[in-house]
Parts: C-alpha cells; sequence; structure tokens
C-alpha cells in the first residue's frame, strides 16, 4: 500500500509540475519568438516536443494519479464504477457535440490534445473528465456526508444534492478554462459562433453541467449499495488536484486574456465552494456499513454510533 502511496503522489507532483511547464510555454515562451530562437538545437526540440504533447502529458499524469488514488482508497470497484461511465458517457457527449452541435454548441478541437476518437474528439478528453470528475464529485460528496446517512430519510436528498454540487465543482473549471484554451495564441480547439461568455457560448456549460450530472448519477446509483465516507484528511488529494487545475485555468486566462471575470466565478463556484465541502467533511475517517457507522482504527473498522448520532 505505502508504494501506492509513493506512486500517486509522484504522479501528482508530475502532474502539477507539467502544468507549470505548460503555463510558461504558453505565456512567456510563445509570446516572445527570441526566447526560442536563443535556444539551443536541442532546446528547441524539446520545446517543440513540449507544445505538441505537453497538453496529453499533463491529463495522463492527472489521470493515472486520480486512478491511484481511487483504487487504493475507494477499492476497485467504486474506482472502476466511475471511471468507465465517465468516460463513456463524456466521449460520447464530446463525440455528439462534435458531430452535432448539441450539447455544447458548435465546436471542434484543433491539435495538441493527443490522437482523435473518430477523428474528432482527442483521447485525453474523456480522461479529463473523469480525475477532475471524480474529485469533484468526491468533495461534494464528503462535505454532504452522504455515506453517513445512508439509510436516513435525508439519504436521498444528499445523494442528489452531491451530484448537483460535483457537478457544479466540475463545470467550475471549464469557466476558468474554455476563455484561455480557446483565445489563447495556441489555442486548444474553437467554437462554431463567437459565443457571449467571453468566446464560450452558454450551451457549453448547460452541457457540461448535464454531462456531469448524468455519469455522476450512474456513480451514485452504483455505489449505493457499497458507501465509502471520507473524513477530511482523506480529502486532502481530491483537494490538491482540484485546486491545482482550477488554479492552471485562472494563471492561463489572465496571463493569456487578462480577463477577471471567469477567475471570479472560478472562485466563487469552484474554489470556495470546494473548500467549505472540504471543511464540512467528518474530521475522522469513517465507512457506514448497513446502519452502523464504523470508524477505522489501526487495527481494524470498530463500530462507532448509530446512524444520526455522527460525530463532527
Amino acid at each position: 500500500m505505502q508504494q501506492l502511496v509513493k506512486l500517486e503522489r509522484s504522479f501528482l507532483i508530475a502532474h502539477i509540475v507539467s502544468m507549470v511547464f505548460g503555463l510558461a510555454g504558453l505565456l512567456i515562451v510563445l509570446p516572445h519568438p527570441e526566447l526560442i530562437a536563443g535556444l539551443s538545437t536541442f532546446g528547441q526540440t524539446l520545446f517543440q516536443w513540449g507544445m505538441a504533447g505537453g497538453g496529453v502529458v499533463y491529463i495522463i499524469f492527472g489521470a493515472i494519479a486520480v486512478a491511484i488514488y481511487a483504487y487504493r482508497t475507494l477499492g476497485l470497484w467504486h474506482w472502476l464504477t466511475f471511471m468507465l461511465p465517465s468516460a463513456c458517457i463524456s466521449l460520447g457527449s464530446e463525440l455528439l457535440g462534435t458531430s452535432t452541435g448539441f450539447p455544447f454548441g458548435e465546436y471542434g478541437y484543433l491539435s495538441g490534445l493527443g490522437y482523435k476518437v473518430a477523428g474528432l474528439v482527442p483521447f485525453t478528453i474523456p480522461l479529463s473528465w473523469f480525475y477532475m470528475g471524480l474529485v469533484s464529485y468526491l468533495i461534494a460528496r464528503a462535505g454532504l456526508k452522504v455515506d453517513l446517512y445512508t439509510n436516513t430519510k435525508s439519504g436521498w436528498w444528499r445523494q442528489t444534492g452531491a451530484v448537483i454540487l460535483g457537478s457544479i465543482l466540475l463545470t467550475s473549471w471549464d469557466f476558468v478554462l474554455d476563455p484561455a484554451m480557446s483565445q489563447t495564441a495556441y489555442p486548444f480547439w474553437h467554437y462554431g459562433e463567437v459565443g457571449a461568455y467571453f468566446g464560450t457560448p452558454f450551451q457549453n456549460f448547460a452541457g457540461w453541467l448535464a454531462t456531469g450530472i448524468v455519469f455522476m448519477t450512474v456513480a451514485a446509483l452504483l455505489w449505493k449499495k457499497s458507501p465509502i465516507a471520507l473524513s477530511r484528511q482523506q480529502l486532502g488529494f481530491p483537494l490538491a488536484v482540484y485546486f491545482s487545475n482550477i488554479a492552471f485555468g485562472i494563471v492561463l486566462t489572465l496571463g493569456g486574456t487578462g480577463i477577471w471575470i471567469p477567475v471570479g466565478l472560478g472562485v466563487l463556484l469552484g474554489l470556495a465552494p470546494a473548500a467549505v465541502l472540504w471543511w464540512m467533511a467528518a474530521s475522522t475517517p469513517m465507512i457506514a456499513v448497513s446502519n452502523q457507522v464504523e470508524t477505522e482504527t489501526p487495527n481494524g473498522s470498530v463500530p462507532m454510533a448509530q446512524v444520526g448520532a455522527m460525530p463532527k
């Protein structure tokens, strides 16, 4: 298990470092061609490789890190029953969107994000839906203590609230990411018509919200019989992934466009709610079994209390 923790952290660090290098390339090097001209032949080759594959690498690192965390913390069943629906549903939604304009509006992907499935959607896109979708859902689910109230009257409302809040957290990522990724000097996608939200159509965000709600609902239904209550301490990794990706979008948007409104929305609808939900999560590691709540100890799980007498 300790080896998995080390791998998880290594891939998380690689994910964050690759985002930092990507920001440096997009915001510092590309706008100043003289910097590229001053590089050695090896340096220019490395830079060209970075610009061609950097977007692919950071997404793959993020997906691997989150997959390891999910397997280690949630188990094989919960990992696969989120990853497979989220990847398949998001890919289907993206293929439909790039083919028909529904549900995101008319758009298309450019180069920089890897091989395109059916010539339309980069294979990395469903991976990004998976890793950001999972951390968003886990933060919302833990904050609302869904798994500690599975057999109470409020359980259904908490499940619904976690799906909606998780989808909002996920969509908030696009609020800060989309204006920059579609309008920088090196864009990754384009829209058929210039939208009202700094070039992005509002329909795009409705499509994001709907897609997130669909695959998070599928996960909620599949997880219903197997509670996985996470504590505040166990949410450190999902929070780090979420915050670093929102920060990437914020820096890229400010540096690439100078627009502040997306940043405000990212903070108001993303960072702030995520921080509050993290604080609302249980302070000690617990798992809910049947209508009991158990607290984890070094020697195993010991029944702690009946549902209804929840620890703070």
